[in-house]
């Protein structure tokens, strides 16, 4: 996919237009692509699932990272669900509970990385670690800057043992978040979506977007690459992550393993029996 570049060193987050569409400008033929590709994704993912079964031990990892209200939940919807449920393993990290926080802030990250043939989503992610607690001063300035390191050791060592790593940042404007949140007000049918936290965590948005371009600039590495989505239209944001997702699988290129039996011999038994 040409449209999205991996973050580089240069990134500046500010620079990037969240109403932007780089790649698709055409809302309909976006859509047809949204459909189209289902199809290549599940077939995809069913011959990584078939390589595990013989000993593979591929797997790829998506990473949702996002201001409230930004999409993730469609994208899991409109991106992932049209993959095999069994070959999909969904996460949402929410505050860590009491036990994982006696361990290691990457404990109960090990716990949901994916299984060899399956394709992982994480709602969140370990990136919590640096971005709210960073804002909101959870952690010591000198413990947030080693988590930088850390994560990047994390995800080489993930890397390294077969996975495919796409991480995402779904990006959008603090006037286009106020819209979709008063929308959750306005809908009946929306107030469950709506958190009256999400108002406390807006009044920061200034020093999350500066945790955010910390956080990618100074954690996307050839093992784990960035992608910022600018996500103020749904529709682009979906089209570009199932962009973003098929080109890793299509560069996995997964085969269909060969039989190890006698094919011919087998389909005669079989024709016999």
């Amino acid at each position: 996919m040409d449209a999205l570049t991996p973050v580089d060193a240069g990134f500046v987050l500010a620079d990037l237009d969240p109403g932007s569409t780089p790649g698709m400008s055409d809302k309909k033929h976006a859509a047809r692509d949204l459909d189209s590709r289902r199809a290549t994704l599940d077939k995809l993912q069913e011959r990584l699932f078939a390589e595990s079964r013989f000993g593979g031990t591929r797997s790829v990892l998506l990473v949702l990272q996002a201001m409230d209200t930004a999409g993730k939940g469609g994208i899991v919807r409109h991106v992932v669900g049209g993959i095999d449920p069994q070959g999909v393993h969904i996460h949402a990290f929410k505050a860590p509970t009491d036990e994982e926080k006696a361990h290691d802030f990457l404990w109960r990250i090990r716990k949901q990385l994916p299984q060899p043939g399956s394709i992982g989503v994480f709602d969140r992610s370990h990136y919590e670690d640096v971005l709210i607690h960073r804002v909101r001063g959870f952690s010591p300035p000198e413990v947030i800057e080693e988590r930088y390191g850390i994560i990047n050791n994390f995800e080489a060592e993930v890397a390294a043992s077969g996975t495919t790593i796409v991480k995402v940042m779904l990006h959008i404007s603090k006037d286009e978040q106020k819209k979709r949140l008063l929308e959750r007000l306005d809908r009946p049918d929306k107030h469950w979506k709506f958190n009256p936290g999400d108002i406390d965590e807006r009044l920061l948005w200034e020093k999350y977007q500066e945790a955010y371009q910390i956080a990618i600039t100074r954690t996307s590495t050839t093992d784990a690459p960035w992608f910022v989505v600018p996500a103020n239209h749904k529709w682009y944001a979906r089209w570009a992550v199932q962009g973003l997702l098929l080109d890793a699988m299509t560069r996995l290129d997964p085969q269909w393993p060969a039989a190890d039996y006698d094919v011919d011999a087998e389909r005669a038994r079989l024709l016999a029996s």
